[in-house]
């Protein structure tokens, strides 16, 4: 992917399960929209908006409810 994730604001198309597995992440980008993998340390519902704190390789991030980015760590420029 040749554009920057983290910072950016999806919405779960499946829900995370934590410890148990990756959801999906639905983000707008580049005119488009991408899916990827989401991680995250508990579980969170489809249909919840996330932050992207975290790049995980090619199709995977890991992300936080928006609820709970108070602080986000966004990348330093």
């Amino acid at each position: 992917m040749d554009f920057e994730l983290i910072g950016m604001v999806g919405t779960l198309t499946t829900a995370t399960r934590g410890a148990d597995g990756p959801g999906e992440v639905l983000v707008r980008v580049a005119g488009g929209s991408e899916s990827l993998l989401a991680y995250s340390d508990a579980p969170i519902a489809r249909g919840t908006s996330v932050l992207i704190v975290e790049s995980r390789g090619a199709r995977g991030v890991t992300v936080v409810r928006m609820d709970e980015s108070a602080t986000p760590r966004l990348p330093l420029t």
